[in-house]
């Protein structure tokens, strides 16, 4: 068997069928690769119990522990029965509960005095902390010899603590790995020799076999030192592989022309542009003047003025003789930016029209929801170079869709879209067009490194003058009925004093929303009240059009709504027709109404940090103050609680990514959503291993310099191959 085969090999081939299907389906692992870079979350020590008063809600967790106490308790007039045991490891209780049939096996192993390990999610019942249905593993057995051994297999080294799914508890997979285990001295180390050395780094067999199996915690800070460095080192080759390739690229120079068309809109701008713009500005303009494609990140805060920093770089565009093309991630969106572009250009988005400026362009919106006649004109404007800008949706990506001169893209919110599809739309230029990549969740600087690293760099983080401050509040509903009351008090106040609102759910609600999966929801709701569905958009209107806010004009905006009325609603709502817009996230981009100065956001603990940053980035967008109101039913002691805390606490866009990277870690953040792949980071923390990243980045491109195509380096070629399988290589490729 060759080197790299053993770790390619299937995992049902050595665990069997059931294992192997539950490691692919719950935890992502198919290979005995995939398998041995599993790695343990902690580590268990010997006589070290884990300290019940420290568990954190709402977490998988494994926990040894001492039964002090078990009882059978009756309900249901005697119908149902539920066993209920109390542990104890000197530190705290914690209760466990088995209902039903589940409750006989524990009943006859769980006695008074006995030690084991538990595994489950800590929920809050009665306010007291408990797993329910555990999974166990008793630590004693009957006989004295044997109870020995158990507890010396147990307790005689650093037990591995494994990330585990329901279906597949810690233990399980230890012994999964022990299986595999063997193969860790087939691995292929990506380093080169001489780097290895220099640093004084493990050799990668032994890395594995000391984060898996480690005799002291020397092994574990030895293992994670060289685990680290591969993973920042090999993405980081990758990056530096792609900028190299970049470079090689031919694009057309598009150099801004005096008193062209930018001049004219300069002109006219009733505003001077903020330092940060300018400067900004001067990044982009050096880029598109230099004859290999421009590949930049502009990351702002909410409301910082992107916008306007792209269309300029659009318009210079144009006066260099190409086209620019913007893409947004919904139709709102794209028409929302065309209309307070054509607005913010006036005349000039007028070209060869009559009344338009001798200077001007013609700026064209294409969707796909757009009528017949429309479309084929906007289609027909792009081929002639009529239309010099164009905003759409995905529709640009249309094989119908041709270019002129395509020489600038500009994507909007790069999260929300696949790579493929930036890549359908940049293979529309005659040569590679410039790519500027727009985002409004800021994004520290050790991840935009990590994960953007082919792209250079820009930052807005200066607020445009005339911008309000935002007050947010936690609005802990369950626990204080009135204050929620009183939230709604303060929309009406807002709407008597000229404003408008927005309420935020995270549901729709409609007899298609989720069809199917109501019953099952329905049954949970009864089985645990806590479980009930998210609250949904059609059922709070009609709920405040009864109640708490009668007698003001509440209307729905969704994105199941045919999209003239999407439309319809949004123009409406702008021009102060509606009072309050109860909506999903589908108002959590772009959307510019100054008028609207407050937000209610309900079950805001079913949102991420950034998304709730980039909500309340809709209010405080005028002259008056905003207001942000979350409303949430979690546990005051939840980890849930503690995100909306501090959302409410900061409007420092950059801290809270922070927050949300240290609470979620990378997976999100490296394009697990974006292609359907794992991170390939297991070990490394972007946000904790500054350090690691910046000196593997200088190795990398210093190798990549010296041997581009890794011709003197076929084990670093190998690896690369390996981690960077097709669809993660395209997601890298962030162009």
């Amino acid at each position: 068997m060759d080197r790299v085969s053993s770790f390619d090999e299937p995992l049902k081939k050595l665990l069997g069928g059931a294992t192997a299907k539950v490691m692919a389906e719950h935890l992502g692992l198919h290979t005995v690769g995939d398998l041995l870079h599993h790695y343990p979350r902690r580590y268990e020590e010997r006589g070290k119990l884990t300290a019940l008063a420290d568990l954190p809600l709402d977490e998988h967790v494994t926990v040894v522990a001492q039964v002090a106490d078990a009882r059978i308790l009756m309900f249901n007039n005697g119908r149902g029965k539920r066993l209920e045991v109390t542990l104890t490891d000197g530190s705290g209780r914690l209760q466990l509960v088995f209902f039903g049939h589940g409750v006989h096996k524990p009943h006859k192993e769980l006695l008074p005095g006995r030690q084991a390990m538990f595994a489950g999610k800590v929920s809050v019942f009665n306010r007291k902390m408990q797993l329910a249905h555990p999974t166990y593993q008793l630590l004693d057995a009957s006989d004295a010899d044997e109870a020995t051994e158990a507890v010396d297999a147990f307790a005689g080294r650093l037990l591995p603590i494994y990330p585990a799914c329901k279906q597949l508890d810690s233990w399980r997979i230890a012994k999964a790995v022990d299986a595999v285990l063997p193969s860790a001295r087939d691995a292929v180390d990506p380093l080169p020799a001489a780097l290895r050395e220099g640093r004084g780094f493990t050799p990668l067999p032994e890395a594995l076999l000391k984060v898996h199996r480690p005799q002291t915690k020397a092994d574990i800070e030895d293992a994670k030192a060289r685990l680290k460095w591969d993973e920042a080192f090999v993405l980081q080759v990758a990056l530096a592989r792609r900028r190299y390739a970049e470079t090689q690229l031919p694009a057309a120079a598009r150099r801004p022309v005096a008193d062209g068309l930018l001049d004219a809109f300069d002109a006219k701008l009733p505003f001077t542009l903020t330092e940060g713009q300018e400067k900004v500005s001067k990044e982009i303009f050096d880029d598109l003047a230099t004859e290999h494609p421009m590949h930049r990140l502009l990351q702002g805060e909410v409301g910082s003025g992107k916008t306007m920093v792209a269309l300029r770089a659009m318009l210079a565009v144009v006066d260099a003789g190409g086209q620019a093309a913007m893409l947004a991630p919904t139709e709102v969106l794209a028409q929302q930016h065309h209309r307070s572009i054509t607005e913010m250009m006036g005349e000039l988005a007028e070209g060869g029209m009559l009344g338009g400026s001798d200077r001007g362009t013609k700026v064209v919106l294409l969707t796909g929801s757009m009528g017949t006649a429309a479309r084929r004109q906007a289609l027909l404007d792009l081929v002639t170079g009529e239309a010099g800008i164009v905003i759409g949706t995905h529709a640009l990506i249309e094989d119908k869709v041709q270019f002129h001169d395509l020489g600038l893209v500009v994507v909007d919110e790069q999260h929300r879209f696949g790579v493929e599809q930036r890549d359908a739309l940049r293979s529309k230029g005659k040569q590679p067009p410039h790519l500027l990549v727009m985002t409004a969740t800021p994004i520290p600087r050790t991840v935009a490194m990590t994960v953007f690293g082919d792209l250079e760099t820009s930052v807005l983080d200066q607020l445009p003058a005339g911008r309000s401050p935002i007050a947010s509040h936690v609005v802990p509903a369950k626990d204080k009925p009135h204050f929620l009351a009183r939230a709604w008090e303060r929309v009406r106040e807002e709407v008597e004093n000229g404003h408008q609102a927005y309420v935020v759910c995270p549901r729709i609600g409609d007899d298609a929303d989720e069809a199917g999966g109501k019953a099952a929801k329905k049954k949970a709701a009864e089985q645990d009240p806590d479980k009930r569905p998210p609250l949904a958009v059609l059922e709070i209107a009609d709920e405040l059009r009864g109640g708490a806010l009668a007698g003001l004009s509440v209307e729905v905006l969704h994105g199941r709504m045919h999209p003239d009325e999407k439309d319809d609603v949004m123009r409406r709502f702008a021009a102060g027709d509606v009072d309050v817009l109860v909506a999903t996230t589908v108002i959590e981009v772009g959307v510019n109404v100054p008028n609207a100065t407050a937000m209610v956001i309900m079950d805001a603990d079913r949102f991420g940090v950034s998304q709730l940053h980039q909500l309340r980035g809709r209010v405080g967008r005028g002259s008056a103050p905003g207001l942000c109101l979350l409303v949430s039913e979690a546990h005051e002691a939840s980890p849930a609680r503690a995100r909306l805390s501090a959302v409410a606490a900061t409007l420092d866009g950059f801290e809270l990514s922070r927050i949300d990277l240290e609470q979620r870690r990378e997976g999100d953040v490296l394009g697990q959503a974006q292609s359907g792949v794992r991170s390939s980071l297991r070990m490394l923390a972007v946000i904790d291993d500054e350090e690691v990243i910046a000196a593997a980045r200088e190795e990398a491109v210093a190798i990549v310099a010296a041997d581009p195509a890794l011709e003197h380096l076929p084990e670093l070629r190998t690896v690369l191959t390996a981690l960077l399988d097709k669809e993660r290589e395209e997601y890298l490729d962030k162009g």
